[in-house]
């Protein structure tokens, strides 16, 4: 069969790829063995979030749930506790939802065909990919955004890779040049070069990489124009309203409703728009709260993905605490009840 030009081109990099991260690999706790349940639980945790974040938080969740019986039959209010601060809590619950599968479908015992990966819940094609090179030794790749960018830079690419075709092109390149024996060292060695060498927002560092004389970026001087990335759509703005309500040694909590950002974890109370003082009385005085004082307390911001919240807050001192809420002392706050990072800014005027 013939090979295509670009695979021509990317046949000379697998060699020298494999020598650098057989030296320069950093040494993670996800990397100690390739047992597919380490890896998974890794991968999800990595997903938009960064590797110095990861590390407390995975060694903390192997500890307590080393395996995936325990992971499925674990307490759901212990699992987001165990994941507060991660973010995207739609990624543990699906990690929970998997090791269930795992358990009453495939008898406790992690697939190793790629399709059945792939079924699992919260399980895309990269990370499939991740998990069937890595644990399984299968010529599958994972591609990220990472190595969208070290492709695109090694090929001279100027093609979109914000496209799921360029994607898509970009993993079957790589299929064909897989190596076998070195599948699993080959899939993290294209990671960690694009974590720690290959880096965006035009800061590449050339002079240490091992693709150097093999990238046509590089040849070019095209590293700063390189991947072609089409830009998203500007984050939507949400103002919000929050209510820090204490009364005694309990303070007011509410569930968010299913189906919406942060679905069904738990939040202080809080009301759409920047409300004035006396706004905030009324809305106290709807929900049937006798306030003894209320404060003006701090502003804060949080990004996600796709939406800014810009949230201000009152501190409000009470003397009911009305049916409709959910009160809990500050320990079971601190120690049993996860809250999602955009509201745990409030947490130290409670103290």
């Amino acid at each position: 069969m013939n090979q295509s030009p670009e695979v021509k081109t990317l046949k000379p990099i697998v060699a020298p790829l494999l020598g650098w991260y057989g030296e320069n690999a950093r040494v993670l706790p996800w990397r100690e063995n390739t047992d597919p349940y380490r890896v998974w639980v890794s991968e999800i945790m990595l997903q938009q979030t960064r590797v110095e974040t990861v590390i407390p938080y995975y060694n903390r969740f192997l500890t307590v749930l080393p395996d995936i019986e325990a992971l499925a039959e674990c307490d759901e209010q212990a699992l987001l506790k165990l994941w507060e601060g991660l973010g995207y809590y739609s990624r543990v619950r699906n990690l929970q939802k998997a090791a269930q599968v795992i358990v009453q479908k495939f008898g406790g015992r992690f697939p190793d065909e790629f399709d059945d990966i792939l079924s699992l819940p919260g399980i895309g094609t990269y990370t499939a990919g991740a998990i069937s090179s890595i644990c399984f030794e299968k010529p599958i790749p994972a591609v990220d955004g990472n190595v969208l960018r070290v492709l695109s830079r090694v090929l001279g690419s100027e093609a979109d890779i914000a496209l799921p075709e360029v994607k898509t092109k970009f993993t079957e390149l790589l299929r064909q040049i897989y190596p076998k024996g070195h599948c699993g060292d080959f899939t993290q060695a294209l990671m960690e070069l694009g974590a720690m060498v290959c880096l965006p927002n035009g800061m590449p560092q050339c002079m240490v990489c091992p693709l150097a004389a093999l990238c046509e970026a590089n040849r070019t001087g095209r590293q700063a124009e390189l991947p072609n990335k089409s830009k998203k759509a500007p984050r939507k703005k949400e103002e919000k309203t929050v209510f820090l309500l204490i009364c005694g040694d309990k303070i007011a909590l509410q569930k968010r409703p299913e189906g919406v950002l942060l679905g069904g974890l738990w939040e202080f109370p809080n009301v759409p728009g920047h409300l004035t003082p006396k706004q905030a009385k009324e809305v106290l005085a709807q929900w049937n709260i006798e306030a003894v004082s209320v404060e003006k307390g701090p502003r804060k911001k949080h990004i996600f993905t796709h939406i800014e919240w810009e949230m201000t807050s009152y501190l409000v001192s009470c003397e009911n605490m009305p049916g409709q809420f959910t009160w809990v002392t500050r320990e079971e706050l601190a120690n049993n009840l996860a809250l999602p990072s955009a509201f745990q800014g409030f947490k130290s005027v409670l103290k």
